[in-house]
């Protein structure tokens, strides 16, 4: 259990990585696109549906899943009986 725990572990680490390296990018081509340079915006739009936005549900998912857990595992520690 412990193995399986550390590799999702590990995996919503490189999914937190992910997501924000996606919102630097965005930041950068919104600047790049106010200033009119192409700083790949449009890609960064393409990619929405079929990577960033899944990227964001997995994260979301795995933090309320691990909340969830937490919260399981410390009521059961609690509980004598």
């Amino acid at each position: 259990m412990g193995r399986i725990s550390s590799l999702i572990s590990w995996i919503l680490v490189v999914d937190l990585a992910l997501v924000l390296l996606s919102f630097a990018w965005f930041v950068v081509a919104v600047i790049g696109h106010t200033m009119n340079l192409e700083l790949g915006l449009n890609l960064w739009y393409s990619l929405w549906n079929p990577l960033i936005l899944p990227a964001i549900s997995i994260l979301m998912a795995g933090a309320i899943a691990s909340g969830v857990v937490g919260w399981i595992t410390k009521r059961f520690k609690a509980d004598p009986s």
